[in-house]
């Protein structure tokens, strides 16, 4: 680290064989920040904003020069296996957005692989429940596996992303689509369907819980929603592929193998898509990378702004401290931050609950039976697999707002888009009481009403299922945060998605639809939303901090207060 003499900041890291490694000198949180003034130095970036925790005496110039150097070192030293190691040709832009947008839309890429592999088994069901002969039971678990499987896959987040990188766990995820892809497609039976789709799903659990990570630690705040949205938008583009991959195959003979074996493109684009990304800037600085942590945000910061330079010393300074934070205290002790210190424990407790909202509403058994639905309501097998489309068209057309606007209206504001997919959900289950034999029509366009409101106004909610849990957890616990976050989400899908016929008997499928789904959007959704929902547009990660280590009645209080002055989003 750094610490101020006279007003400069003094070079404290001891130099090793490698300058990426450096061993970085113990200091108090006091030692490696003093403002005895409080006095703040206003730089503006290219948009206009104001950065934060620079004091009047600070010499940024020697700091940058510092890092400069360090980014130098590692240049020199890394050889042909260290670059090796790193899986990546490096690739530099002039335009840092340029490389910015590059990491975003390729490391997004991955969710049309979520997307495909959850609506494929919709059109591949009917073919492959003959061929197989698969019991009521066994078709629920080949559909339900896949998220079962994700929370497998969200476990082993944390050692393979804390151990290995952000970037080089999604690398792991693709090995898993392949070979579960590759089992899916040559099953004779159903324990091998099982076993694939198991495997597919610890691929789609690494890669739903590290995706939103990866973006969010490289990313600018000022478009961090947006792309983390995109990743929701190549979810939903992925899900209308898979029924129009359905559609083509449908009438091929044992067309439902290459349905399902579809994923192995995919895959192998993401694959070579990541060769070309840098790893986290923040997980390297998170290791004590410094100088590779600089070098890769250079290529994504114009440095030459101050308040980018700010940003990263920001980073450095929240590294140090967690450091600090976990000397003191032992390993066993480490395992429980998530909940034993109250900033880390409002961050899950919040995280939770949106992913909650987003899972329990019904959208993954929606999904998932999609094809089976539209037959119930009166389409022909191969109409219902094309009718099955309009769904995931809706989907997909719904995620285009978020990622357009999400970042200037704020998360609160779009979070009350569950007032619209509310209203859905209830023309979905209207159309279901029409007696189809009197009023076919009728019948068909009430429900393909609520399916389109109900999944273009779930496209732009569901965005805020991504973004929010990985922007809201400290650097030391993020990857342990999205574990848990991950796998409840999964863990939520394969539950409404397993239980989805039961649930059905039970309560009817109007009486699950308004009464279960509805009823958790309206009666625990809307209220948890306006009261305890912190705003977070345009802040960095570390900023974000600071809002969870609020109290939550403060939290609770500024919502209302802005509340009465007839504002969401602040």
């Amino acid at each position: 680290m750094s610490k101020i003499n006279n007003g400069v900041f003094e070079d404290t890291q001891k130099s090793t064989p490698s300058a990426s490694h450096l061993e970085i000198e113990k200091r108090s949180s006091t030692e490696i920040f003093v403002d005895p003034t409080l006095a703040k130095l206003d730089l503006e970036n290219d948009d206009g904003k104001v950065s934060r925790l620079l004091n009047q005496s600070f010499n940024l110039d020697a700091e940058v020069k510092a890092l400069d150097e360090l980014g130098d070192s590692y240049r020199k030293e890394v050889g042909f296996w260290g670059k090796l190691k790193r899986l990546e040709f490096e690739v530099n832009f002039e335009k840092k957005q340029h490389m910015v947008y590059m990491l975003g839309a390729f490391a997004a890429f991955a969710g049309i692989l979520s997307g495909i592999d959850q609506s494929i088994i919709s059109g591949a069901s009917i073919g492959m429940n003959v061929m197989l002969r698969l019991s009521s039971h066994e078709a629920s678990l080949v559909s339900a596996l896949m998220p079962l499987g994700a929370v497998a896959g969200s476990i082993l987040l944390t050692p393979l992303s804390e151990y290995f990188g952000r970037k080089k766990s999604l690398v792991i995820s693709c090995v898993f689509y392949t070979i579960g892809a590759i089992i899916c497609a040559a099953a004779t039976n159903h324990h091998e369907m099982y076993a694939g789709r198991f495997l597919i799903g610890v691929g789609v659990g690494l890669e739903g819980g590290g995706i939103g990570v990866y973006i969010a630690e490289s990313v600018p705040s000022s478009v961090r929603g947006s792309l983390v949205s995109l990743y929701q938008f190549n979810i939903a583009l992925g899900e209308l592929f898979g029924y129009i991959v359905g559609v083509i195959f449908f009438d091929v003979k044992g067309g439902w193998r290459y349905m399902v074996g579809s994923s192995l493109v995919f895959s192998t684009i993401l694959f070579v898509g990541l060769l070309f990304l840098p790893e986290s800037p923040r997980w390297l600085m998170h290791k004590g990378r410094v100088g590779e942590s600089w070098n890769v945000w250079k290529r994504l910061r114009d440095t030459s702004i101050a308040n980018n330079q700010v940003e990263f010393l920001e980073l450095r300074q929240v590294a140090e401290q967690d450091r600090e934070l976990h000397a003191n205290e032992s390993k066993f002790q480490s395992l429980f931050d998530l909940v034993r210190i109250p900033r880390n424990r409002r961050a899950l407790v919040y995280s939770s609950v949106m992913i909650g909202l987003g899972q329990l509403t019904g959208i993954n058994a929606i999904m998932y039976y999609m094809s089976t639905l539209m037959q119930r309501i009166g389409f022909s097998d191969k109409r219902s697999v094309a009718m099955s489309m309009v769904g995931g068209a809706a989907l997909l057309i719904g995620t285009i707002p978020a990622i357009l606007w999400m970042d200037r209206f704020g998360r609160r504001t779009w979070s009350m888009t569950i007032i619209i997919f509310s209203l859905g959900l209830v023309l979905v289950g209207v159309g279901y009481q029409i007696n189809l034999v009197t009023n076919l029509r009728a019948a068909e366009g009430v429900y393909l009403t609520g399916q389109i409101i109900y999944n273009m106004a779930f496209g732009s909610y569901a965005a805020l299922t991504w973004v929010l849990p990985s922007e809201s957890f400290s650097l030391g616990t993020r990857s342990a945060g999205m574990t848990v976050s991950s796998a409840l989400l999964y863990l939520f899908a394969f539950t409404v998605t397993y239980n989805f016929d039961r649930m059905q008997a039970a309560m009817t499928y109007t009486g699950l639809t308004l009464g279960f789904y509805g009823g958790i959007a309206v009666v625990i959704g809307i209220p948890y939303q306006l009261l305890c929902m912190p705003e977070t547009k345009n802040k960095t990660l570390e900023e974000i901090d600071e809002i969870f280590e609020k109290p939550t009645r403060q939290i609770i209080r500024e919502n209302l207060a802005y509340l009465r002055k007839g504002k969401l989003s602040y």
